[in-house]
């Protein structure tokens, strides 16, 4: 990937010249990020690749510098757990303070107070009624794990279903209920069993929320029985497989098939909790409640951090120490996720999400309008994506447009991730704490990329 330097080319030369955050010095990648990615390959194992050839050097709020002095806008946000922006100095502060306090001791073995006092927070904050507990762990992933202990422990059940396009992690089960094969399955089974996959309802490549809750009450007959499934794990907004919006009455329809069968409903805000959505949580733009919900990636700023919340009775089910883990919950992260849901009440940052949402949209909108391998534009607050299709009336993923896309946009200063069971979507995963300035600006170059390879 190479900045154009001649006139005539991509006019980074005047971009430079009028922009307020992004400044490119070099190529992309500079001297010295090749440099360290050329270690990388000699040191690092292969399957850990690289998405961007970009190497950071230092952050801030929506801006990131690499190794070679360019700052780039970043709309990938760390997948997801940089709302609060890179390097804020309230979460520098409070990882501090309890650095010198201490690390670790194991909260089952010494617990310490903030673990309560973020337990008591986030229950406060989350969309469940009645007496609710909470868990911590590390990662979304063992976040996911743990919701299925406590739902199996809760209804002495085996079985779990999830849906097609949901990504819920990376170890054993986690990976069992993903839906993706590359590259997240391919070669690596066998899986946990007692995993049922069902469709999940969208608007825009269906199946319609009637199509999809039918098939969802047909593989309780000829699947899985309903009284051996302990748990159905869905994202409001499904995050890998392509920011697809659940339907209002498929997710209805979900709760009910619960609630009539006796399954735990697991909401997996890993993704879309923390303002992602314009909401504090992305089940808050539906009316039900979930009976555990997930939370990590923003929890903590970008430290490693994760939690279940959940019904009382249902989150002490399991036996005695049957829950846990040496570095789960870690004290310094927790203290991050304090400061975390502090920015969020002092910033208005889930107002700042559906304000960020409003701008990107109205400019999708138009991108829609004016290409046609845009075939759509959807999402929830500042969790937006647009998805690149060769014609739009077969709806044929084009996921080499979208590459080209953000190849285009990280060579003009705008760092883009894509997503989508056909790898053919760009969503946008800014940090909540963009500026007015910053994000036109961003919005302007992702334009131009487009221009670059669409065509006008």
């Amino acid at each position: 990937m190479q900045v154009c330097r001649r006139a005539g080319d991509c006019c980074i030369v005047s971009l430079m010249a009028t922009t307020k955050a992004i400044e490119l010095r070099t190529a992309i990648p500079g001297p010295r990020s090749a440099e360290i990615l050329e270690r990388k390959a000699r040191v690092v194992a292969d399957p850990l690749s690289v998405f961007l050839p970009v190497v950071i050097e230092h952050g801030e709020g929506a801006t990131l510098t690499d190794v070679d002095g360019n700052t780039f806008i970043d709309f990938t946000g760390g997948v997801g757990c940089l709302n609060v922006g890179h390097a804020n100095p309230r979460l520098a502060e409070a990882i501090a303070e309890q650095a010198a306090k201490f690390l670790h001791t194991d909260f089952t073995i010494v617990p310490y107070e903030v673990y309560v006092t973020l337990a008591e927070r986030l229950i406060e904050s989350a969309p469940i009624t009645g007496p609710a507990k909470a868990a911590f762990f590390n990662a979304g992933t063992e976040a996911i794990e743990n919701a299925i202990k406590f739902a199996r422990s809760y209804t002495k059940r085996p079985a779990v279903i999830a849906f097609e396009g949901g990504f819920h992690g990376r170890t054993l089960l986690s990976l069992s209920l993903t839906s993706k094969t590359h590259p997240y399955k391919a070669g690596l089974g066998p899986f946990a069993p007692e995993v049922y996959r069902l469709p999940f309802a969208q608007d825009y490549r269906g199946p319609s929320a009637p199509e999809a809750l039918a098939a969802l009450e047909r593989a309780l007959v000829t699947q899985v029985a309903a009284e051996n499934v302990a748990a159905i794990v869905i994202e409001p907004v499904q995050g890998e497989g392509g920011f697809v919006v659940a339907p209002p009455e498929f997710l209805a329809g979900v709760r009910r098939i619960c609630d009539d069968n006796g399954i735990v409903l697991v909401v997996d805000e890993v993704q879309t909790g923390f303002g992602r959505t314009g909401k504090m949580w992305g089940i808050e733009h539906y009316d039900l409640e979930p009976d555990l919900m997930t939370v990590a990636k923003s929890i903590a700023g970008g430290l490693p951090l994760s939690g279940v919340i959940g019904r009382a009775e249902i989150m002490d089910a399991p036996a005695d120490s049957a829950i846990g883990g040496t570095y789960v919950g870690n004290p310094v992260a927790q203290a991050a996720a304090l400061a975390v849901l502090d920015l969020f009440e002092e910033e208005g940052l889930v107002a700042r999400a559906a304000q960020i949402g409003e701008a990107i949209s109205a400019h999708m909108r138009r991108w829609h309008q004016r290409w046609d391998v845009v075939g759509d534009v959807r999402g929830l607050g500042a969790m937006l994506a647009i998805e690149l299709v060769h014609d739009r009336d077969s709806k044929n993923p084009a996921p080499e447009l979208a590459s080209a896309v953000v190849e285009a946009a990280a060579a003009r200063g705008l760092l883009l991730l894509k997503s989508g069971i056909y790898s053919n979507c760009i969503r946008v995963l800014t940090p909540l704490v963009i500026s007015e300035a910053e994000l036109e600006e961003a919005l302007g170059v992702w334009e131009e990329a487009l221009v670059a390879v669409l065509g006008t």
